[in-house]
């Protein structure tokens, strides 16, 4: 299988991993960190995986993930008493239902799944 796994920077990895696991339900896959605070942590929810890289150099920041889920409403549901939603879910005029959210670091969170009422095929 292939599939491509993005690399997210954060500033501190403790507070990356708190807001990841804690709110978002997110479980490590493994952490390489010799302080808890530098270093990698792979992530993963499902079929979802993130690796967090603290201090990321060099790769830019302030960068964005598109999470495709099956149910945006039950994801907002879960994540928008946990964590500030910067958008409600809407009806994308291109045929998603998308909502987002920053983490700690300043990346946002890009849910998007199938318009309600309708599946992707």
């Amino acid at each position: 299988m292939e599939r491509a796994v993005p690399i997210l920077p954060a500033d501190d990895l403790a507070v990356a991993k708190a807001f990841y696991v804690d709110r978002l339900s997110f479980s490590v896959t493994f952490e390489a960190s010799e302080d808890g605070r530098s270093g990698l942590l792979g992530l993963e929810r499902g079929t979802i995986q993130l690796t967090l890289d603290s201090p990321m150099k060099g790769h830019g920041r302030d960068a964005c993930v598109a999470l495709h889920v099956d149910d945006t409403d039950a994801y907002y549901r879960e994540w928008s008493p946990k964590v500030t939603v910067l958008r409600a879910p809407r009806d994308e005029e291109w045929g998603a239902r998308t909502f987002d959210l920053l983490d700690p670091s300043g990346n946002t969170i890009f849910v998007m799944g199938p318009v309600s009422g309708k599946k992707r095929g």
